[in-house]
């Protein structure tokens, strides 16, 4: 068609009534007078709309997905970013309330005993022949080699070696370790020793064995074991708990009597711990043990009521311990 006035003037007036009736169309909604008109026009080209949208539509979506590809590969990798970092932030929420509730009762356990300690946490367990731990306080913050180091539950060990920011401590259950013990109750004196790995973990032997000085004085399974202290309260200050009796080795004519003890302290999973940076002003005796168990209790299939000695939650004194209240510095 040749671009004239005339042919100018007949798209305008097209345009115009074609307007029009829209407007007209509208207006009268439901009761347009054109009602007849669209119904025809959607009778008519309907059919061809959705023939050429059948079409025309997979291509532009594959055009669409193509174009679009880099972008939502971008997209879908940043989602994961933000999905990773919301895990890691639940993990260190947990985490950090897991080691809050672990320093209240590390503190709880060391105001009863009137222990003045310096809170640290377990970065790494040692890989060598001794059953050692590191942990992350070290000169800097005041520790110095045999000190004792204790969790909420008692007894972990004693400083052996010290660096600026780190400390190394030598567990309980190694086999050099030798600790002077106290029998509740009774009274009664003897050695705590450690037995090594092997004693360590699911399955394997009560990793601490103690041996009574008087080989006359009684002993019974369930009953429990503190430190007794050391002269000067180095390496070990007095009055925290060792363990509980889990059975006694019938005496063979030697001078001594040996029981295996089952630690208070999981050995195997530390993290909030203290190091005991004075002794207590009195020795606290008994007072730190934690509360025996009801005799009502049902013992377990392999642990008589005697036997049974875990550590359960325990009153909190009023004594205030003084110490840094943030794991680790």
């Amino acid at each position: 068609m040749k671009d004239t006035r005339r042919t100018r003037m007949v798209l305008g007036g097209l345009l115009v009534v074609a307007l029009m009736m829209i407007t007209v169309d509208y207006r009268g909604g439901a009761n347009s007078p054109l009602r007849g008109l669209r119904d025809f026009g959607a009778t008519v080209f309907g059919p061809v709309e959705r023939v050429s949208a059948s079409i025309v539509r997979p291509v532009g979506n594959t055009l669409g997905a193509i174009t679009d590809a880099p972008g939502e590969r971008r997209r879908a990798d940043q989602l994961e970013r933000q999905n990773q970092r919301l895990r890691e932030q639940l993990r260190s929420a947990h985490l950090d309330k897991d080691r809050s509730a672990q320093l209240e009762r590390l503190l709880g356990t060391a105001g009863m005993g009137g222990y003045k300690v310096h809170a640290a946490q377990v970065i790494s367990a040692g890989q060598g022949f001794e059953d050692t731990v590191t942990i992350d306080v070290g000169s800097s913050s005041g520790i110095k080699p045999d000190m004792t180091v204790m969790s909420a539950d008692g007894l972990v060990g004693r400083v052996t070696r010290v660096g600026p920011a780190t400390s190394t401590v030598l567990l309980a259950t190694d086999q050099t370790s030798s600790i002077g013990s106290r029998l509740e109750d009774s009274k009664e004196i003897g050695i705590t020793q450690g037995r090594g790995r092997r004693g360590i973990g699911r399955g394997g032997d009560t990793p601490l064995r103690f041996q009574l000085l008087d080989a006359a004085a009684p002993i019974h399974v369930g009953q429990r074991i503190v430190t007794l202290g050391s002269q000067g309260q180095r390496p070990y200050v007095p009055g925290l708990p060792i363990g509980v009796v889990e059975r006694i080795e019938k005496p063979t004519g030697g001078l001594t009597r040996t029981a295996y003890i089952r630690p208070f302290v999981r050995f195997t999973s530390l993290d909030v711990v203290a190091v005991v940076v004075a002794p207590p002003k009195t020795d606290p005796r008994d007072a730190v043990l934690p509360p025996k168990p009801s005799p009502t209790a049902t013992p377990s299939p392999s642990t008589s009521p005697k036997a049974s000695g875990s550590p359960k939650a325990r009153p909190r004194g009023s004594k205030s311990p003084t110490t840094n209240p943030t794991p680790g510095e």
